[in-house]
């Protein structure tokens, strides 16, 4: 999917919404644990209750790696419904791969020609030759820059001699490698008023923003600081949304959130 494609989908739909599919076999209905495969039913009835309210989805890879084989398959499966009933869907998957270049080439390989998704998420502590082998044509990076966890603080906020941080310099020298067309960044809704520094470093760049909903990141604040005239923005929530109800009416409770949501983003692209 392109950028302009992305944003169309942005403006039709009045969302920048991303659904995350971070399916725990804990966390799904007991009810579904009698199919055959729980998390791609599970993923299924989530995608189809949410799909009018979103427009991207995010599979994180480490909830089927950790069931091994069939888990993996679970994750194909449920990037080949994507791609069959509802086409019109960013797909990312989050994968926070990051390694030298023959590697990250394979790793590239896996996800882009094999799933055929539209971005991955990189860790770019290891330089350009870790990064650059992900991006071909119709393929988006996306790089860690600016996360919401509590360990962040311990490298990401670190200057140099000079007073850059280090997630601005991670920004500014990674645009040497993509564009605006090929290349997002990854920074959590709780960082607030810290969007006004990132958006002097990457103006025009699409941002992946987590932290909303369950990890108490705000929206509105998000918009205030980090929106562009093309949004700029795809917002993620995942446990929120997937988790709203553990019982049979799961998917119905998946929608009514996803909605709220949705109806929240329409009036702040508006405004």
């Amino acid at each position: 999917m392109t950028r302009q494609e992305l944003i169309q989908q942005i403006r039709q739909k009045q969302s920048f919404l991303c659904v995350g599919l971070d399916t725990d076999i804990k966390k799904v209905p007991q009810h579904l644990l009698a199919e055959e495969d729980p998390l791609f039913a599970f993923n299924k009835a989530i995608i189809d209750a949410t799909a009018p309210y979103c427009v991207a989805y995010k599979p994180n890879l480490a909830f089927y790696e950790a069931h091994g084989v069939k888990g993996l398959v679970a994750f194909e499966k449920t990037i080949e419904y994507l791609h069959r009933e509802h086409p019109e869907h960013f797909i990312i998957a989050d994968a926070k791969r990051g390694d030298i270049g023959n590697t990250s080439k394979m790793y590239a390989r896996t996800f882009f020609d094999l799933y055929g998704i539209d971005a991955l998420t990189v860790a770019p502590y290891m330089g350009e030759d870790s990064v650059t082998p992900f991006m071909g044509e119709g393929q988006w990076v996306i790089l860690l820059a600016l996360t919401s966890n509590k360990g962040s603080l311990d490298f990401q906020l670190t200057e140099d001699k000079d007073g850059e941080r280090l997630f601005e310099k991670v920004i500014r020298k990674s645009q040497e490698w993509g564009t605006t067309e090929n290349m997002m960044y990854v920074v959590g809704a709780t960082r607030g008023e810290m969007f006004k520094d990132i958006r002097k470093v990457a103006p025009d760049h699409f941002l992946l923003v987590p932290g909303v909903g369950a990890q108490g990141g705000s929206l509105e604040e998000v918009c205030r600081y980090g929106m562009t005239k093309d949004c700029g923005l795809l917002v993620n929530s995942s446990r929120a949304i997937i988790y709203a109800s553990d019982g049979e009416d799961f998917a119905q409770a998946a929608a009514r959130e996803a909605q709220k949501v949705q109806e929240q983003m329409k009036r702040l692209l508006n405004d």
